[in-house]
């Protein structure tokens, strides 16, 4: 059996482990001369980056490539669980450190907001709950296949639909449990893990928290791209095969079935084919004769990301890897970005991976990844965004660390929708591919095979579960799952 994969983001990586796995013949196709997609790193006048994902939870689903594998993950792939989560800011001067205990974070709420502890660890055994209840059909399985819904886990689930706020926002969840405007916030931030807005989400999106305080937050051991490195290095000791700067160019279809693969003029046959190019630009792009499946490709597209990568001269103790510095107005930011703006007052996330990997920047320096949310790519003047995002984000920063930020910037890049789109082919630079601002929203993204095209599967953050590590690695699974031997 021989497969021929598209892309080597990290669901394209996965499912060629999982192909070789099974002892089938694996080629994989990039049309970067890297490996990762988003999940890579950027390294400037002594600084490094890493350039996309920064927040790492589920690792169970990379050891479970090197197990497949025969492989001891412990001897390849290394992360720590983070004692403290995030690091959180409020223009009025509140800080708070959440835990990744949820006793120490509840009691942290208590006394520096002075929220009942017992609020925090109520919502978050609601998060578990709902969580346990839905998880490992809507994350784990296909939604598109009969004998998903046809088992106990859909059954329990089924029972308990009153209870899953799937008929409120997560915005509303939020405030039944918490009653408290900062901790509101903080817990409705959580909707941006896939690009959505927490006005607008779903209820059942408030499982997202147990990711992180139920199962953990863990930093890679020399920083996000180590995924990338771990799970590309065991691909080739696999025997998968890479082509980069190798842009594939059509599918062929013959009779109803993906037969070969179009590269360089040439025609590639393969028994399968399995995509991780976002699949907007799978059917615009590459079955340009094939019917299209319109109402999918048409939905809402997820929030995308205007990111500064900056070397600071400084060391700051006050922040930890995850950092947030919070708008005075949330539902007034997403107004914004639904009509396609940046307002004026953006909330602002600071990764600094130097804080766990001192090499990352030069002795007494740190390496910022300084990122907001910003609408996908509309044809809005980007550079005239960016000057005046960049000018309110200095200020911001400057105004809470009591520092001039701005003359501590030893060297800087820019990644903004545009870039995001033309580096990783995601549809206007949406960084999620489609939001999930409805309650039907994961059964519109697309399905991990074709319905009308044998042979022919998908994977990456544009279909089935979704967006973020996690869940491009979970499609990978769903993919293996549904191929049959």
């Amino acid at each position: 059996m021989k497969i021929g994969i598209i892309g080597a983001g990290v669901a394209g990586l996965a499912a060629a482990v999982r192909m070789a796995c099974r002892g089938y013949e694996v080629e994989v196709f990039e049309a970067n001369a890297y490996p990762g997609g988003k999940l890579s790193e950027i390294r400037l006048d002594g600084y490094r980056f890493d350039a996309g994902p920064s927040l790492f939870t589920m690792p169970q689903y990379v050891d479970e490539l090197f197990a497949m594998a025969g492989v001891d993950p412990a001897l390849h792939f290394h992360y720590e669980q983070l004692p403290v989560v995030c690091e959180y800011f409020w223009p009025d001067g509140a800080r708070l450190s959440a835990y990744a205990d949820k006793d120490y974070f509840a009691r942290e709420v208590q006394e520096k907001l002075g929220v009942p502890a017992q609020r925090v660890l109520d919502i978050l055994a609601d998060s578990e709950r709902k969580y346990r209840l839905t998880g490992r059909t809507f994350l784990e399985k296909s939604l598109h296949r009969l004998d998903t819904w046809l088992t106990k886990d859909v059954a329990r689930a089924i029972v308990q639909i009153p209870t899953l706020d799937l008929f409120t926002s997560m915005h509303k969840v939020h405030e039944r449990y918490l009653q408290d405007a900062k901790l509101v916030q903080l817990f409705n931030r959580y909707a941006t893990y896939n690009g959505s807005n927490p006005y607008k989400a779903p209820g059942l999106l408030s499982i997202i928290p147990h990711f992180e305080y139920g199962i953990g937050a863990f930093y890679p051991k020399g920083g996000m791209y180590h995924i990338t490195k771990s799970i590309y290095g065991l691909a080739k000791q696999l025997g998968v095969h890479f082509y980069f700067n190798t842009p594939v160019e059509a599918i062929k279809v013959v009779n109803g079935s993906a037969t070969a693969l179009q590269v360089a003029g040439e025609q590639r046959p393969y028994d399968r084919i399995i995509s991780n190019m976002d699949v907007f630009h799978v059917y615009k792009k590459l079955l340009t004769n094939e019917k299209q499946p319109s109402r999918i490709l048409n939905q809402q597209k997820s929030t995308s990301a205007l990111i500064f990568y900056w070397g600071i001269n400084r060391q700051f103790p006050e922040l930890d890897l995850h950092n947030i510095f919070f708008s005075g107005d949330y539902k007034t930011e997403f107004d914004y970005l639904e009509a396609g703006k940046i307002y004026k007052d953006p909330t602002v996330y600071v990764n600094i991976t130097s804080k766990y990997t001192p090499e990352d920047a030069p002795a007494g320096c740190e390496n910022w990844f300084t990122m907001i949310n910003v609408p996908h790519n509309t044809g809005q003047d980007w550079d005239a965004l960016i000057t005046e995002a960049r000018k309110r984000i200095i200020i911001k920063l400057s105004h809470t660390l009591q520092a001039d930020i701005g003359g501590m910037i030893e060297c800087e890049d820019i990644l903004d929708p545009r870039t995001i789109e033309s580096r990783t082919a995601s549809h206007l630079g949406s960084l999620y591919g489609t939001s999930s601002n409805n309650r039907m929203a994961a059964f519109m993204r697309h399905p991990n095979f074709s319905r009308r095209i044998q042979n022919l599967y998908f994977c990456g953050g544009s279909v089935h579960p979704g967006g973020g590590i996690p869940l491009a690695l979970l499609s990978a699974k769903i993919v293996d799952d549904v191929m049959p031997a």
